[in-house]
């Protein structure tokens, strides 16, 4: 959850328990319908120790997350993406790594980028999230103001008025 750089969780497979804690850790998720996903803990007489009783709610809601990790459900892609806990759901293909694939074309979206604004933006995304909103506003403004003085700043300036491709360096 702490690095720098967007983080994509592909779930092609079975995700329950650690794995999903894993995946509810990174910034977006992608999986296949058929994947399988739950903390279901509760069936072994613990709770979600890796992030889930925190990363759940706050990703699907208190209540449907409570509803989740009470009754140690497991879902599936296409419910998964209805309540919200993933982003993309696709359909597996025969390799079986569907969502790793999409997961992959996300990721070449995000590549282009400023790296400083990427990084910044995700601190600032993930700092405004723990706190009220002019806090989270302040926040912005400071990650903000970091990617002023960057020559990627100046690149992307220069590429826009000279119609072609940024060539950042993340400086």
């Amino acid at each position: 959850a702490n690095l720098p750089v967007p983080t994509i969780a592909a779930i092609d497979g079975t995700a329950l328990g650690g794995g999903l804690e894993l995946a509810l850790a990174c910034d977006i998720r992608v999986a296949a319908s058929s994947a399988k996903m739950g903390l279901v803990e509760t069936k072994l007489a613990i709770i979600p120790g890796a992030g889930g009783t925190q990363r759940l709610p706050r990703t699907i809601g208190v209540s449907l997350a409570k509803e989740l990790i009470f009754s140690a459900r497991i879902v599936d892609g296409e419910e998964a993406k209805s309540i919200g806990l993933i982003s993309h759901v696709v359909e597996q293909n025969e390799a079986g790594d569907a969502a790793y694939r999409r997961a992959l074309a996300l990721a070449r979206e995000f590549l282009p980028q400023g790296p400083v604004a990427m990084r910044v933006a995700k601190l600032a995304i993930n700092q405004g999230m723990e706190v009220d909103l002019v806090t989270g506003l302040a926040i912005e403004e400071a990650c903000y103001a970091q990617t002023i003085p960057t020559k990627d700043r100046i690149e992307g300036l220069l590429a826009f008025k000279e119609k072609r491709p940024p060539r950042y360096k993340g400086e």
